[in-house]
């Protein structure tokens, strides 16, 4: 039996990955679970899959959850540095890590030091901390199988080749909900249009940064941390129908897709399983009753977020953790109807053009770059 700790229990990455352990409870079985807010759904899954131990993050809800599970043999911690430290109460042979933004990456961290591989679906961990996760990496000799759909099709593409013979990495994008609206159509874009996701069911941060192509964005500086590889070797593609995941280039003009249905289960059965192929039931995709697939440039004008990324990505240093911290804020702000949707954009420009510039930071210095970036961002919001 695999051991499994999954962290971020309760959201769409957590849930799915739960369906997963269902389905081949022969293989794997929960040893923990976390979640921050949701208490309600952590309890149900707690009272079904019988872990070690659980983690919430909300300590105004202890009594309830102390209530419900006290007829169960599960410990129960509470907090931000429960989770941080959570491998003192549990003894995984794998950690899922579906964490949202920054917050995972101190767990990240202690996970890699533990020696322990991991299935990683918090792109934002490898964004701000790049640099520091790869040589922890190859310094305890962990794997990092990747989660997000894109990523895990590179991994598969890459199978068996030398990097040295990679010309390109294509990610696809779906292009989100307002893929040909033009920059003046997106003024007055509502909370409600922009969480309407034309392909993948998700949370709400991710699905915002979705419609803005942050989310990409993301994704290409977690790209070239995962396969180290130069940034401007990452093209971005979109591709409406979310059935070719993401492409390999290689140096003889050959190209590798990892096609299937748009379902996060297959990415996440393949990362536990540490990249082996397992049977299951998902839909499969057929060509004939599906037969258009299409591809089009991003609009950088319109989605300007994505060209702040390459940016930031191609700088290095401190300045994608700046666009995450800021990015964190804004979209935080957006859902609470704050800020209208194309300040989003304009505060995390400024936010990168201000904040001081760290060429080579240490951990610390990025966690104060955090701290310094999302105060600057709040007061930036406050001041609208």
């Amino acid at each position: 039996m695999k051991k499994v700790a999954i962290l971020g229990s309760t959201g769409s990455i957590g849930t799915q990955t739960l369906e997963v352990i269902s389905d081949n409870k022969n293989i794997f079985e929960v040893e923990l679970l976390t979640a921050f807010s949701n208490h309600t759904l952590l309890i149900n899954q707690a009272l079904l899959h019988k872990p070690k131990a659980i983690i919430f993050g909300d300590r105004s809800k202890e009594k309830v959850i102390l209530n419900s599970l006290k007829n169960e043999e599960i410990e129960i911690y509470f907090g931000e540095e429960s989770l941080n430290n959570f491998l003192n109460y549990c003894n995984p042979d794998i950690v899922l890590t579906a964490l949202v933004g920054k917050s995972g990456l101190i767990p990240t961290i202690n996970t890699i030091k533990k020696g322990i591989d991991l299935a990683l679906a918090n792109k934002e961990t490898l964004v701000v901390a790049g640099s520091i996760i790869n040589k922890l990496c190859k310094e305890k000799k962990v794997n990092i199988y990747p989660v997000d759909s894109e990523h895990s099709a590179i991994f598969q593409c890459l199978v068996g080749e030398s990097r040295d013979t990679i010309d390109k990495i294509i990610l696809t994008a779906s292009g989100g909900p307002f893929r040909n609206k033009k920059l003046n159509e997106l003024k007055n874009i509502s909370k409600k249009e922009a969480l309407n996701h034309p392909n993948w069911e998700m949370g709400e941060k991710i699905t915002i940064d979705s419609s803005t192509l942050m989310n990409k964005g993301l994704e290409v500086i977690e790209a070239k941390f995962l396969f180290d590889i130069d940034i401007q070797k990452i093209k971005v593609v979109v591709h409406p129908q979310s059935i070719i995941h993401s492409m390999v280039e290689f140096n003889d003009g050959s190209i590798k897709a990892q096609l299937g249905e748009p379902d996060m289960k297959l990415p996440i059965q393949y990362a536990l399983f540490s990249g082996k192929r397992l049977k299951n039931k998902f839909t499969h995709y057929d060509f004939i009753k599906n037969n258009t697939l299409t591809f089009e440039e991003p609009c950088l004008k319109t989605f300007n977020n994505l060209k702040l990324a390459f940016d930031a990505g191609k700088l290095g240093g401190n300045a994608p953790c700046i666009l995450n911290a800021s990015n964190e804020i804004v979209v935080d702000a957006f859902l609470n109807e704050k800020i209208r949707y194309l300040d989003m954009t304009k505060i995390i420009e400024d936010s990168l053009n201000k904040i001081s510039y760290i060429a080579s930071p240490n951990l610390d210095q990025l966690i104060e770059t955090d701290i310094v970036t999302r105060k600057y961002t709040l007061d930036k919001i406050n001041k609208l």
